[in-house]
């Protein structure tokens, strides 16, 4: 399947489910990360979530890694295909960019070869690891930054496509694992 038509089919499935399956779906994927050997590890990137698009919520997530005293580090877009990553801290200012993501103002910036786990948002994804984002390659962009034994790790309500995702290009960066709430996938 095409990725304009994957990301039709998620966003359609997503709207479908109710306030309170997507939060109790996030909860569920936060303790099956559990599960992943990824527990020893410095920098975890991860995104923040938008409501208005029911991604998954990501705030159980960042409380577990809160929990286990882990470096949480959030994106931030600079530019075309381009983010910066800063420190989560306590003092620091998120506000929604025009396009409705939550993003930081300023902080203790994070290069890319020094993030060890990163939680990847997306739409879709296949049986072989290849992901569906929203199709501006900003998380392409990053991942190709960061170190080849950088953890990625992505998280969906929903499970795989059991077709290949058929246009697929050389920036596209495959996932070492996905979550979703029936089952841990690794690639």
């Amino acid at each position: 399947m095409l990725k304009r038509e994957l990301r039709k089919k998620y966003k359609n499935l997503r709207m479908g489910l109710y306030p309170a399956q997507a939060s109790d779906f996030s909860l569920i994927l936060a303790n099956e990360l559990l599960q992943i050997p990824i527990w020893d590890f410095f920098y975890y990137h991860t995104f923040l979530s938008m409501e208005d698009k029911v991604e998954v919520d990501t705030l159980p997530l960042i409380t577990l890694l809160q929990g286990k005293d882990k470096n949480i580090v959030v994106p931030k877009v600079a530019g075309p295909n381009s983010m910066e990553n800063y420190l989560l801290t306590d003092s620091i200012t998120i506000k929604k960019s025009p396009y409705g993501v939550p993003e930081p103002i300023d902080g203790i910036e994070i290069p890319e070869n020094k993030i060890d786990v990163v939680f990847v948002p997306l739409l879709a994804f296949d049986t072989t690891g290849n992901r569906v984002g929203y199709g501006k390659g900003y998380y392409d962009g990053f991942l190709n930054k960061c170190r080849k034994e950088t953890v990625k790790i992505g998280l969906s309500f929903f499970g795989p496509e059991t077709e290949p995702i058929s246009d697929i290009n050389t920036n596209d960066v495959k996932l070492d694992y996905c979550v979703t709430p029936e089952k841990i996938y690794k690639f």
